[in-house]
This record gives structure tokens, C-alpha cells and sequence, in this order.
């Protein structure tokens, strides 16, 4: 493995690296992982199970919505419960790599049927405070993360079943991003596409393309052989099928974007060059007040019905 061109590893990436050198070689610790592909919104959520028993976890899962009519849907929830009720699974962790501005999340729906914590990076404190402002959430609305079970600081170990897991801090695309090393798997969230496509924005509120940059090179030093599952997929020119599996060897040799021999600033450069071509989420305004929420709804008002917050001349 040529890892020649990567940074020494700091002390949280060698955990990780730890984690998924033990479970390359025993298979006992590689996870199986089912992917859900979500279309309306190109999002990927992943259960993540320990092959040796029941445990399992959820990551990144979708609250199906309509922005034309206001309306939630289960859809794609469902069709996660139902493969877990299939394979009598224990959902111990749901697992969000970031408050998405691309769809709404299930955890709180898949809490209440299946339970399972709640987890984020203890970073979407950042995100709270400024998009609190911006959607005027006023003094109700708590900034320091309570809204989750746990917040994951870079490094922190955690278990599911038997399998060994590290969290890992990778912002860039969003300060709060985390990625998940899950035995021989990884979880980067936002912060990689497949290799045909390359990397995610930056120019939300908090972003950096410099910062996304290092994010992903620490990614980059993990194992070649770490199998690297993706939270979207867009469907690059000359694909005719979308895909979220991938390698860590496959990203550092043909990302699109920070392939090796890419360096920082030529990547800081295509980054904000593309960037600035990009239209806005088309559900970044209601995803992003109710993710920041931990995937709740604003409460109810007086009349009993719900109301989303559209900012105008805002962002």
C-alpha cells in the first residue's frame, strides 16, 4: 500500500486506521451493510449490522417530503424498518453525519418505532447558532446540541454489537460533518462523491474548501482496501446507473477532485470555481430547520399546525 504521499496520521485517524487494519484481516469484524437509495433526493442511508449478531445501526436516513404541499411521508423510512424488522435487527445507534440541507431526517420517526441513539458531531452547535438566526428560532430553541442523544468528538470509540467504530471530524462541507470508520467501512457523509463525480460544496454557511480538502486527505489515509459507502450520488456523465460504493485506494487514485497530486490550492480553486455555478438546495431551507432540530418539526402553534420558515433576500 503506497501511502507516500499523505500526512502522518494524527492520534484519532491511527484508531481508526487500527480499527480497519483489524478488520481486514478477520472477517468477523467487517460489517454487512444494506444501502437505501433514496432518488427524489440522491441520498444514500445505510444500516450498518455486525455480522455476528443483531446489532445494527442507521445512517443518514430520509423523511420523505413535498415542498409544493407541505407534506411528510414515510417512504423511504419504511422501507429502513422494514429490513430491520426482516432480519429482527436491534437498531443501537441512528447516525447523522451532518444536518443535510438535501432532505429531512427519519431519526426521530425511526427512534419512536425501533429506538436506537441519536448522534451527531458535537460541531452542530455551530450550525444551531447561525441558522438559529437565521430561521429567528428565538430563545426556545436550545444551540448547545440537546436535541441529540450524543455528540461525537473526533476520535471518540464507539461500538456496535461487536464491531469496533471510531467518529471521525472531517468539516469542510459543513463545520459539524463527521465520517464514521465502522470496522473495514467508512462513512464519509457529504464529503466525498463517488470518484467520477468528486467532492461536495463549500459555500454553505461554516463551509471551507481548504478545510474540506484536509478533511479528505486525512480520509485518504486510511487503509486502500476500506470499503467507503456514499451518502449520495448524482450519476456522473457516462455512468448509466447510480452508485455509493466505493474504496479509499479508489479515492485517493481517481477522485475527480483530490485524486493524489491534487494540490490544496488547485483544489481550492476548481472547488469555489464550481461552487459558485451551483443553484441552492432545492430543500435546503426546510431541511435545514428541522435538521438542526435533530430532525424534529418546529413545535406546533396555537391553531395545532406546524410552520417551516421561508427567510426572504436571506442567503
Amino acid at each position: 500500500m503506497n501511502t507516500s504521499s499523505i500526512a502522518p496520521p494524527d492520534a484519532a485517524l491511527a484508531d481508526a486506521r487500527a480499527v480497519v487494519e483489524a478488520a481486514l484481516a478477520a472477517p468477523a469484524r467487517r460489517p454487512v451493510v444494506a444501502s437505501f437509495f433514496d432518488e427524489a433526493t440522491f441520498t444514500v442511508s445505510h444500516v450498518v449490522r455486525d455480522p455476528g449478531g443483531s446489532a445494527c445501526a442507521i445512517v443518514d436516513s430520509v423523511l420523505d417530503f413535498d415542498a409544493a404541499s407541505g407534506r411528510t411521508a414515510e417512504h423511504s423510512a419504511r422501507r429502513l424498518l422494514e429490513y430491520v424488522r426482516d432480519h429482527a435487527l436491534t437498531v443501537e445507534w441512528l447516525l447523522e453525519t451532518h444536518a443535510h440541507a438535501d432532505h429531512l431526517s427519519a431519526a426521530p420517526l425511526l427512534k419512536q418505532r425501533v429506538g436506537g441513539t441519536l448522534a451527531i458531531g458535537a460541531h452542530i452547535t455551530a450550525v444551531q447558532r447561525v441558522f438559529g438566526d437565521v430561521f429567528n428560532a428565538g430563545d426556545d430553541f436550545a444551540r448547545d446540541g440537546r436535541q441529540f442523544d450524543r455528540l461525537f468528538v473526533d476520535g471518540e470509540r464507539f461500538r456496535i454489537g461487536a464491531l469496533d467504530a471510531v467518529a471521525l471530524h472531517v468539516p469542510g462541507h459543513t463545520p459539524a460533518c463527521m465520517a464514521y470508520v465502522i470496522g473495514d467501512a467508512v462513512f464519509p457523509g457529504d464529503t466525498l462523491f463517488m470518484p467520477d463525480f468528486g467532492t461536495a460544496r463549500c459555500d454553505f454557511p461554516g463551509g471551507d474548501a481548504a478545510t474540506l480538502f484536509r478533511s479528505i486527505r486525512r480520509l485518504q489515509a486510511l487503509p486502500d482496501a476500506a470499503r467507503m459507502f456514499l451518502c449520495h450520488d448524482y450519476m456522473a456523465p457516462g455512468r448509466d446507473a447510480y452508485a455509493w460504493e466505493t474504496t479509499v485506494g479508489a479515492q485517493r487514485s481517481g477522485n475527480l477532485h483530490v485524486r493524489d497530486g491534487v494540490a490544496e490550492a488547485d483544489f481550492v480553486a476548481l472547488r469555489k470555481a464550481r461552487d459558485a455555478t451551483l443553484a441552492m438546495p432545492k430543500l435546503l431551507l426546510p431541511s435545514v430547520q428541522v435538521n438542526m432540530r435533530a430532525g424534529h418539526l418546529p413545535a406546533p402553534e396555537a391553531n395545532g399546525v406546524r410552520y417551516l420558515k421561508l427567510p426572504v433576500d436571506a442567503l
